[in-house]
């Protein structure tokens, strides 16, 4: 949890932003929201999968 809100103190968005990022969210994606936010699941678990064996790599070299 503590990541998240550094993550979010970084990124500069507060209550009301997240609130509105939503709604403008839900007003483009409609019915597949969950379908591009599962999508967007699955692209962050690769992309950090990769970051980890990049780094395992470093490590080993």
């Amino acid at each position: 949890m503590l990541a998240q809100t550094s993550l979010f103190a970084f990124i500069g968005l507060g209550p009301m932003e997240m609130v509105i990022v939503g709604v403008v969210a839900m007003l483009m994606f409609g019915n597949r929201l969950p379908e591009v936010a599962r999508s967007m699941g699955r692209s962050i678990k690769e992309f950090k999968g990769g970051m980890n064996e990049l780094e395992d790599e470093v490590k080993n070299a």
